[in-house]
Parts: C-alpha cells; sequence; structure tokens
C-alpha cells in the first residue's frame, strides 16, 4: 500500500544525507573544468557540509566536474573548490536547472568552517 512506500523513504533519509543542510544564499561563479574563462555567476540555494544546491542555466550530466569559485560571509575572500554533479534537474524549461553539487576534496579547515556555519544556523 501507499502509507508502506512512505515509510520506507522516511527510512531512507538521514542514512542518505550525511549532513544538515541550511538554506544559503551565496554568490557564486561555475564553469565546466575542462573549460577555461567560461563562467556562468549565480547563487546557492542551500548548503551542507558535504555539498551545495545551486542554479545553473544549463543541465548538468551526473558526474560533471564542476570548477567553483564561492564567496562564504564566514571566511575571507573567495575560495575556490571543485564540485561533481550529483543532479540536475529542470525547473523552467530549458531555463532554470536546481543542480546539487557534493564538493570534491575540500580543504579541510574550509569545510570545518562550513560545518561550524551550520551549526550556528541550525541552532537559531
Amino acid at each position: 500500500g501507499r502509507m508502506e512506500g512512505r515509510m520506507e523513504e522516511n527510512y531512507k533519509g538521514p542514512e542518505r544525507r550525511k549532513y544538515p543542510r541550511i538554506p544559503a544564499t551565496f554568490v557564486l561563479n561555475y564553469r565546466i573544468k575542462e573549460i577555461p574563462d567560461d563562467y556562468d555567476l549565480t547563487q546557492s540555494k542551500n548548503v551542507s557540509q558535504g555539498g551545495i544546491l545551486i542554479t545553473t542555466n544549463q543541465y548538468f550530466e551526473k558526474g560533471v566536474h564542476l570548477e567553483i569559485t564561492i564567496r562564504f560571509p564566514f571566511l575571507p575572500g573567495k575560495v575556490q573548490l571543485i564540485g561533481e554533479v550529483v543532479s540536475c534537474k529542470e525547473k523552467v524549461k530549458g531555463l532554470i536547472y536546481d543542480t546539487r553539487i557534493k564538493f570534491v576534496n575540500l580543504d579541510p579547515s574550509i569545510s570545518e568552517k562550513i560545518g561550524e556555519y551550520l551549526q550556528r544556523f541550525s541552532k537559531k
């Protein structure tokens, strides 16, 4: 029945998401790693210690690596990081996509700062 399916979904939840996500709007540039000088400007929708959800104006295949330059409010200057596309969903046909990104080889000190930020945020 329908209830069973729902139970199972809930069960998967915590395990699949290792990190809590919080709504967060950070301005960032992104480009496909192999294509220099082709940066697009966008902003994030939410962030976790393991990744970030951004809106993009094109569809990205799962597994594509993006180079991201982002400005976090809790870090001086801009941070460059690599993200791997985990999923990409069309929001507005041909225009806006929700692209979920997993951080790859993120500097532990940055990861820690993101973690602190998330904790501060989730306590509010």
